[in-house]
């Protein structure tokens, strides 16, 4: 299992490397990335992942391979609050 996860991050983080500039939600809150003015960038694994806001740093260091998922395409994004 442990070999499992690991192979989902490094894949998600490829998908984060090649595709970073497409990405054009944030996976924390599935608002538009210049939505507050620009995207906020978070490194993980020594990867850059778009955010919208410093707000949603916090979640995504809670749990980024939730996030990493969604940004990889093995997820929905979620629907931004109205």
């Amino acid at each position: 299992m442990k070999g499992l996860k690991s192979l989902l991050v490094a894949s998600a983080l490829v998908v984060i490397g090649a595709g970073c500039a497409s990405q054009g939600a944030c996976p924390v809150s599935g608002e538009g990335l210049a939505s507050m003015g620009g995207p906020f960038l978070v490194e993980y694994k020594g990867e850059k992942v778009k955010l919208c806001c410093e707000g949603c740093k916090e979640d995504f260091e809670k749990d980024p391979e939730k996030f990493l998922k969604i940004i990889a395409g093995d997820a929905p994004y979620p629907k931004p609050e109205e």
